[in-house]
């Protein structure tokens, strides 16, 4: 593969209740230990809250990209990423990934018609498929 673009980004500080930082400066973020991960919370953001981010911000571009090809109009269309993450069993961690894709006036089979075309264009669905256990479900 040969990358069209290349997105950099720095953590320091102690990792997850450190700081991060792209290139560009565009991201400049706190990062916080969420209460459930044993840490004090706060006002940063973590890993997964990025991921889910990013991850939501990429299926729906592709969600949109398979209904331009279809000519499908999907205004008002959204997609939520839930991600989490626990004990892999194997002394490490591993994410889990839910995907909910809205998508106002059509019908479920058709709506979740599109969010499985989706679902094979999106890099981040590529990047992770086999990995991450993912659910995705259409409204």
């Amino acid at each position: 593969m040969s990358a069209a673009y290349t997105a950099e980004a720095i953590a320091t500080g102690s990792g997850r209740s450190g700081h991060t930082r792209s290139s560009d400066g565009v991201l400049d973020l706190e990062l916080s230990v969420p209460r459930e991960l044993g840490g004090a919370g706060g006002a940063g953001t973590n890993p997964e809250q990025l991921f889910a981010a990013g991850y939501a911000a990429c299926f729906h571009s592709a969600l949109q990209l398979v209904a331009r090809q279809e000519k499908e109009n999907i205004e008002g269309s959204s997609v939520t990423a839930d991600v989490g993450i626990g004990a892999n069993g194997n002394g490490g961690y591993q994410l889990s990934v839910t995907l909910r894709v809205g998508l106002p006036g059509f019908e479920h089979a058709r709506a979740l018609e599109l969010a499985r075309a989706a679902d094979l264009v999106c890099p981040y669905s590529n990047a992770v498929r086999g990995n991450v256990d993912i659910e995705l479900s259409a409204e």
